[in-house]
């Protein structure tokens, strides 16, 4: 598989664009994105643990997550769901808590490309130019293009 994340920092905005394809089904990839058994077996960099205090993928549902390092260091995570449409579309917030109080408002939108091929594109706003800034500047890339191959992965060794 050689799909790669194409990530789009554009100048002078707050926003920060993403757009992957996979080699897998829509059903399936949604799913992926809505199982808490499945999305602790790919969100997130390598060698990375994560632990769910609570996933409610659906309209209305929020979620909170521990990401640990192989340093021991965690990071919490944590937003709500605030429109989900099945195989379609969401709606999200996302808070890091190591950035209080900033919370960025993200778009996921997913596309059946057809012969059991799925398109993900983000559209990810914050709340200032220096909070989307360092949010770009975070690794963010890397560790979503782990997850996203890690996600690969998964679908491909796993019924989903």
């Amino acid at each position: 598989m050689s799909n790669s994340l194409k990530l789009s920092v554009p100048e002078g905005v707050p926003f920060i664009d993403y757009e992957r394809e996979f080699d897998f089904p829509l059903a399936d990839v949604f799913r992926a994105h809505k199982e808490p058994d499945l999305i602790v077996q790919w969100l997130g960099p390598r060698g990375y643990k994560m632990d769910i205090d609570h996933y409610d993928f659906r309209t209305g549902g929020s979620y909170s997550y521990l990401h640990t390092g192989p340093e021991g260091v965690p990071y919490e995570f944590k937003g709500i769901f605030h429109t989900v449409r099945e195989n379609e579309f969401a709606i999200q917030t996302f808070e890091f808590g190591g950035y209080p109080d900033v919370v960025s408002l993200e778009f996921m939108t997913f596309e059946d490309l057809g012969n059991g091929r799925t398109r993900l594109r983000g559209h990810s706003v914050y709340p200032s130019q220096e909070a989307r800034d360092g949010m770009a500047q975070s690794g963010m890339e890397g560790g979503m293009s782990e997850g996203y191959e890690r996600l690969d992965e998964l679908l491909s060794g796993a019924k989903v």
